[in-house]
């Protein structure tokens, strides 16, 4: 497959649906780790604008406790706590003694379990949502096609915001 100058695998042109989920969340998850590289630990933690307490550290903690909970709780219907939900921040809020190391290799481990709760599944297999999610939305029902499409969706608005974050702190930009 063909690949960016950065490095990243460029998502087939002609695929199956699946394939082609597949490829596009695969490319925007490399995309964060590419918006992460290449900077210290304080950088990490510099905030994109006040008021906004966003972060690279931040964002990468964020999309952990995301992939864990709709790959694994929704999905996979597994009772599992998120790895950064119990801060009740959706993983934004910072902890001095958890840096960037330590973040990317949470997030992998979870990147990895998604996809080992996505393989055995087919596009219109379902998981559940929680009862008070499901209110709002109007059913518990959720398919792998339409998780994989939010994740394509959050990771796609998060790298926008990653990508500003990172051009403050050294004017890198890119796609």
């Amino acid at each position: 497959m063909p690949k960016t100058p950065d490095g990243r695998t460029i998502p087939p042109l002609q695929a199956g649906e699946r394939a082609m989920l597949e490829s596009w969340l695969e490319y925007h998850r490399d995309t964060l780790v590419l918006k992460c590289t290449g900077v210290d630990d304080a950088q990490t933690r510099l905030a994109s604008a006040e008021p906004s307490q966003l972060t690279l550290l931040g964002l990468v903690r964020h999309m952990a406790d995301v992939e864990r909970k709709w790959f694994q709780h929704v999905l996979a219907g597994r009772d599992v706590p998120l790895p950064y939900g119990e801060e009740k921040s959706y993983g934004f809020a910072l902890d001095p003694d958890r840096g960037m190391d330590e973040a990317l290799a949470t997030w992998r481990a979870e990147t990895d379990a998604s996809r080992a709760s996505a393989a055995g599944v087919t596009l219109d297999d379902t998981g559940q949502l929680p009862e008070q999610e499901a209110v709002m939305i109007g059913s518990r029902d959720v398919s792998l096609r339409w998780i994989l499409l939010h994740m394509i969706e959050e990771y796609a608005r998060h790298n926008g915001h990653a990508d500003l974050i990172r051009e403050r702190i050294d004017g890198a930009t890119g796609v």
